[in-house]
């Protein structure tokens, strides 16, 4: 039997990321030990086929039924559509939903430009809702997307499970009621929201997960206390210092908080990511000048962190923590296991890394990363004599990387010494350097063998690689 493809059909589909513009040719092959002609991947499942096609844009998926018959209806019964904007029209969009088969979507995505479309993206939307979709993601990205309002039956959907909608910015502020009675996953990039609306946007959700707010300033007070099912929170705002949004969330067990908030409640917290390189919350403060508020933000922030077990700290926090034993700010004694620091290693920030060692006694791993590229590990690894307390490892990181900003020995030293001062027992310690100058790595070893000497430790096994 002849194969039912010629060697000249070829399905071209994007490689990796659907938005790169490379492309390569994808061939079939007929399997060899086939005896009736069939090529091996034709001979597999719908529901295999459809997750392949799932990776790909839904005009990509298209193109596969020039194969073969077995392929000629594959995509149009496919529970997965994705479309991008780049080279495929309002009109392509329309003729693949009008040949589209499958009862069911499981995920439809729309990567679109609204320019003059807002009728069309309503009805794309509907037929989505109309299909029953459990994953809906809308990224909007244009000019007009602020003229553009989300349709009345859009806030009543009793399928959808995840919701993701990046707009820049649509208003979402529901004059219905909001019944979004199965959905887990909500995340809403640089939507236009208002205290008023969003309570009714929560209410609706009763299952709500995860919650996941970016890039928005118009929320100024954030109740989930209703929300009990609420385990994951991730907001990244844009309120001033002055004017902090408050959050009221005793269910959370996850928070990842890029912005200025008061946290009133989080009683149910074990893990915390606060601050980072990308975050401007206390660099809006240092803008004014007012280190005492800063300060007090800290103070305030650790100790509604004082009972998670997992805490990651980013550099402007732990610079603003430097200074808090100088104006005899008090710290509360933190009950973190896991302390994952995200910083450069400079004097600024190293009091304030020293301030939060001598305030966690239960802290069992240290891990710090630099905020670029690194190959220089110090790890350390301990045996305690106490299991509930002192520290079991530390890793720390630094940088080599040819636009990082390389810290000096003597800096680094200083460092390692700190923390070989601070543990309890000590068994190894392994430093790795990466591709240093010789004359920088001379300096470092120069230092090291000082830092070894000060720290009056040696039961130490000493590495260095």
């Amino acid at each position: 039997m002849e194969n039912d493809f010629r060697e000249e059909d070829l399905a071209t589909v994007a490689i990796g990321n659907p938005s790169h513009r490379f492309s390569r040719p994808l061939k079939i092959e007929q399997a060899s030990d086939s005896s009736d002609g069939v090529d091996s991947i034709s001979s597999l499942p719908d529901d295999i086929l459809h997750r392949i096609l799932s990776f790909f844009p839904t005009n990509f998926a298209i193109r596969t039924s020039v194969l073969s018959k077995r392929w000629r209806n594959v995509w149009s019964e496919s529970p997965h559509l994705s479309f991008d904007h780049h080279g495929i029209s309002s009109k392509s969009i329309n003729e693949t939903l009008n040949n589209y088969r499958a009862i069911k979507i499981i995920s439809f995505h729309l990567f679109t430009r609204l320019h003059n479309r807002f009728h069309f993206v309503n009805s794309w939307i509907e037929f989505a809702i109309s299909h029953n979709a459990e994953k809906l993601s809308l990224d909007f990205r244009d000019a007009r997307v602020r003229d553009y309002k989300f349709p009345g039956f859009f806030y009543t959907n009793s399928s959808v499970k995840q919701l993701l909608i990046s707009s820049g910015p649509a208003e979402l502020i529901p004059s219905c009621t909001v019944s979004w009675t199965s959905l887990k996953y909500l995340s809403l990039i640089f939507c236009k929201l208002s205290n008023e609306s969003f309570p009714k946007i929560l209410s609706g959700c009763p299952l709500l997960e995860s919650l996941t707010l970016h890039n928005y300033d118009s929320v100024k007070y954030l109740d989930m206390s209703k929300s009990l099912y609420l385990r994951r929170l991730d907001i990244n705002c844009c309120n001033t210092v002055w004017e902090p949004m408050k959050i009221v969330a005793p269910h959370i067990h996850y928070l990842r908080l890029r912005g200025q908030c008061t946290l009133l409640d989080v009683s149910s917290l074990t893990e915390a990511d606060v601050d980072s390189s990308d975050n401007h919350i206390f660099r809006s403060i240092s803008y004014y000048k007012s280190e005492p508020l800063m300060l007090a933000m800290v103070q305030a922030m650790l100790e509604k962190l004082q009972n998670v077990e997992k805490l990651t700290l980013g550099v402007d926090f732990l610079r603003i923590l430097s200074k808090s034993e100088l104006h005899g700010v008090p710290l509360r004694t933190l009950k973190v296991k896991t302390l994952t620091l995200e910083t450069m290693i400079m004097r600024p920030v190293v009091p304030g890394i020293a301030r939060l060692v001598q305030n966690s006694p239960q802290v069992k791993k240290i891990t710090i990363y630099t905020m670029q590229f690194s190959t220089v590990l110090v790890s350390f690894t301990m045996n305690n004599l106490n299991p509930d307390q002192g520290w079991r490892s530390i890793d720390v990181v630094f940088p080599t990387s040819w636009d990082s900003k390389v810290p000096e020995p003597e800096l680094m030293v200083s460092f390692i010494e700190l923390l070989l001062a601070n543990t309890i027992t000590l068994e190894t310690l392994v430093v790795r350097l990466g591709s240093y100058t010789d004359d920088y790595r001379s300096r470092f070893e120069e230092q090291f063998q000082i830092a070894l000497t000060l720290s009056h430790n040696n039961e130490v096994s000493i590495v260095l690689k």
